[in-house]
């Protein structure tokens, strides 16, 4: 008997939530990236299978588009996120990749999922960028003279809210 690798978008036509991809999105080096073993559950495939597709096709894989985590960035992501305590154990730290990585993978892939979904996280990175933009005017415009940090904080805090949620 053997398993079958189960997927977070199990056919062609469903659409999973930007908010749910949202939510695999890590910023690491001050960047956004993916997990290798996110975006392998998103296609449908092993994680082995992801990076292996992209060793043979490495050069459309330059450092900004893809690289590995270090050992220390690695346990910080353990400490922070409980659903990955499985990398706690793992003797190979994670591949990241970022916004242009991941378009790069639906060519590798070269499947009608590998483009869907592909389209969908791309649909979230946008996304986020557009919760940053109004986070960084709000802290941009947030008056520096007198007060202290926690209050510009707050005062940012309280705009942004006010910015995605309403009020």
């Amino acid at each position: 008997m053997t398993a079958t690798k189960k997927q977070l978008l199990p056919t062609e036509g469903d659409i999973m939530p930007t908010n749910q991809i949202e939510n695999l999105i890590l910023d690491i080096r001050g960047q956004q990236v993916m997990l290798d073993r996110d975006l392998a559950n998103l296609y449908g495939v092993d994680t082995k299978v992801l990076n292996q597709a992209v060793k043979r096709n490495i050069e459309r894989f330059p450092v900004r588009f893809r690289f590995q985590l270090s050992d220390l960035e690695r346990d910080k992501l353990v400490t922070n996120c409980d659903r990955l305590q499985m990398l706690k154990h793992s003797n190979v730290n994670p591949f990241v990749f970022t916004e242009q990585g991941v378009a790069m993978l639906s060519t590798v892939l070269r499947s009608k999922t590998a483009i869907n979904v592909s389209i969908q996280i791309m649909d979230a990175f946008t996304a986020m960028r557009q919760h940053q933009g109004p986070w960084q005017e709000v802290v941009r415009l947030q008056p520096h003279g007198d007060a202290d940090q926690r209050t510009v904080a707050k005062n940012a805090l309280v705009e942004y809210n006010n910015l995605i949620f309403g009020s």
